[in-house]
C-alpha cells in the first residue's frame, strides 16, 4: 500500500532531512523529565512506521540513548530535536515542529503528566494518562 502524498521535514540548518511515503500518528505530547529536558518543553510528537521513513540528509544526525534501546535524535549542528525511537520496535516518533509543511494533526493524548512543568495548563478536553499509556492509534 502505498501513500499518495510524501511528507518531509528537518532540522533548522538542513543537516537533517527526512521523508515520510505513509500515514502519520495524531499528536502526542510527552511532559516526562526526559522529554522535557530534550526539548525544553515538553514534546509534541507524531509517529509513523520504520517502513514509511528515509533520511534523505543525516549529516548531523546524533543519537542519545538514555536507556538500552531507546534513543532520541537530534542535529548535532544546529541542536534541533528530531526524533525517539525505540530501536526494535516498528515506529519512529517525530517532532511535528520538524515538519515542512501543515498536516492538519492535532493533539490527541497528553502522557507522562504527572512529570508536567508547573508553568503551564494540559487542555482538560485532550485525553490525559499520568503514565504513558495512550490510545492514540498509529495508522498501518
Amino acid at each position: 500500500m502505498t501513500h499518495p502524498k510524501i511528507i518531509t521535514g528537518g532540522c533548522i540548518c538542513g543537516a537533517v532531512r527526512y521523508e515520510i511515503h505513509g500515514p502519520l500518528r495524531q499528536i502526542v505530547a510527552c511532559h516526562c523529565e526526559q522529554c522535557r529536558r530534550f526539548s525544553g518543553h515538553f514534546v509534541a510528537a507524531t509517529a509513523t512506521r520504520k517502513r514509511y521513513f528515509q533520511y534523505l540528509k543525516r549529516d548531523g544526525l546524533k543519537w542519545y540513548s538514555y536507556q538500552s534501546g531507546l534513543r532520541q535524535g537530534f542535529c548535532q549542528d544546529c541542536g534541533s530535536s528530531l526524533f525517539f525511537e525505540d530501536e526494535y520496535g516498528d515506529r519512529i516518533s517525530i517532532a511535528a515542529g520538524s515538519l515542512d509543511e501543515a498536516q492538519g494533526l492535532t493533539i490527541a493524548a497528553h502522557i507522562f503528566a504527572a512529570e508536567a512543568g508547573d508553568y503551564y495548563h494540559l487542555d482538560p478536553n485532550v485525553p490525559v494518562s499520568q503514565a504513558g499509556d495512550h490510545s492514540v492509534v498509529l495508522p498501518k
